[in-house]
């Protein structure tokens, strides 16, 4: 039963735009799955689904190819981060990239899971996620390179 209700959400989300849990289990219970709000939540994490902003500035959930860093190709990374990035800008050593409001954490665990040069850390809020850099140099170069990713 879980494998069938698994596959129906990811059927599901592919097929539709669904951004929000309480029509995820509608649609589920649609298809004849009787589920609550914490199986659906369950099965949320446990596939890897995330949420991503969409270029109308809704929000929707999307599969995530894999588990662990080996999931996150470049593609994978550049869908999301232009999907979640408004702006990159640096001072000092630090690298500040804005987001739509609740993308920040998708958008700085996709950051991670590249290989940067010269990247110490991060620190990611709601909305905005921090990159602190070995040198100043380094972050301005870091910023050119993310803001490349944004050309809508």
């Amino acid at each position: 039963m879980k494998n069938a209700r698994q596959a129906k959400i990811l059927e599901l989300i592919e097929q539709q735009a669904i951004g929000r849990q309480e029509v995820l289990i509608a649609a589920l219970q649609q298809a004849g799955f009787a589920v609550t709000q914490a199986t659906v939540s369950r099965d949320i994490r446990e596939l890897g689904i995330i949420k991503v902003a969409g270029g109308d500035g809704s929000y929707r959930y999307v599969r995530s190819t894999g588990a662990g860093k080996s999931a996150h190709t470049p593609s994978r990374f550049e869908t999301i981060f232009r999907e979640s990035v408004l702006k990159v800008d640096y001072a000092g050593h630090f690298v500040l990239v804005k987001c739509y409001s609740g993308m920040a954490n998708a958008a700085c665990e996709v950051f991670d899971a590249m290989t940067w040069e010269e990247v110490v850390g991060t620190l990611s809020g709601d909305d905005t996620f921090l990159v602190l850099m070995r040198t100043e140099n380094a972050a301005q170069r870091l910023t050119q390179q993310l803001q490349t990713y944004l050309a809508r």
